[in-house]
């Protein structure tokens, strides 16, 4: 049998699961965690205090471009939703997840309500759920040709640019907006983020089946007591924003829904993409929902 390989999207599930047997329960064989290099604790430091951020044009989406090496890989439902649309493999329809999120400033910063960010870079990451997301929560407060963003790269270098004092603003998600919220970076808005699952085309759904099993069964232990858990969350840290931080006072984090990801939730977050022309040449046509989404 193939390995199953799980990489990990910065939050506690897997780990769990690994730590409580459950992958065993449920009859998972062969599987091994390997942390993909979007959210990895080896994550260099780019940014310095002197740094001029330039453009990242390198996310989630482009990932699956190149192609993942995983039986199971995370990102936002808006990159897993274009990229199977785009036959990069399989949106998992079975399952998705919610995770805590927000737009936050330093401490000192000006900034305190939404309309303040009109014109303001906020550092996310390209075609990666902070872009979306961040466009999402600040169309209410600010028309658009006034949100301004600048793709600061992955989660561990938008952390490093406010640390850094070169983002004004930036949105995180998960560990990182624990993290900021314990440095005492304030927090603007709350945002969206929904997140989904790919397989490869042409997955067998029995392992897969098996691997959310485990993970529902370690969802209920997170449920009970999350603090028991929460040193998992080091694991996907890098040492840099580890040692600055007790992840005792973290919470939960991203949290698994057990409900299908409807056809009405894959086209109107398509039409959602196409209409603000985030991806650039996409047609009117939204792809077929049975191709593009695995249900069992």
């Amino acid at each position: 049998m193939q390995p199953f390989i799980i990489n990990p999207h910065g939050r506690l599930q897997e780990w769990v699961a690994e730590e409580r047997g459950y992958f065993d329960t449920a009859g998972l064989e062969n599987y091994s965690l390997l942390a993909h290099s979007l959210l990895t604790k080896n994550a260099p430091k780019i940014s310095t205090p002197d740094t001029e951020v330039k453009d990242n044009k390198s996310g989630a989406y482009q990932t699956y471009e190149k192609g993942r090496d995983a039986s199971v890989s995370c990102a936002c439902h808006w990159t897993v939703n274009m990229a199977a649309g785009d036959n990069h493999g399989q949106l998992w329809g079975e399952c998705y997840s919610v995770s805590p999120c927000a737009i936050v400033v330093p401490p000192d910063s000006p900034i305190v309500k939404p309309a303040d960010l009109a014109g303001v870079e906020v550092h996310v990451g390209y075609q990666s759920g902070s872009h979306y997301t961040t466009i999402q929560a600040l169309e209410p407060f600010i028309d658009a040709d006034k949100i301004k963003l600048k793709f600061g790269g992955t989660p561990a270098d938008r952390v490093d640019q406010l640390l850094d004092g070169v983002a004004k603003a930036a949105t995180v998600f998960g560990p990182q907006l624990y993290m900021m919220e314990q440095l005492g970076y304030r927090k603007i808005l709350d945002c969206t983020f929904m997140i989904a699952a790919m397989v490869p085309n042409g997955a067998e759904t029995e392992q897969i089946t098996k691997y959310y099993d485990a993970l529902k069964m370690a969802q209920a232990d997170i449920d009970t007591m999350h603090q028991s858990f929460v040193g998992h969350y080091l694991k996907e840290l890098p040492e840099r924003h580890a040692k600055l931080i007790d992840v005792r006072q973290f919470g939960p984090g991203e949290r698994l829904v057990f409900e299908p990801y409807s056809k009405e939730i894959f086209e109107t977050t398509q039409k959602w993409i196409r209409d603000r022309g985030i991806f650039d040449g996409e047609t009117a046509e939204i792809p077929n929902y049975s191709e593009s989404v695995l249900r069992i």
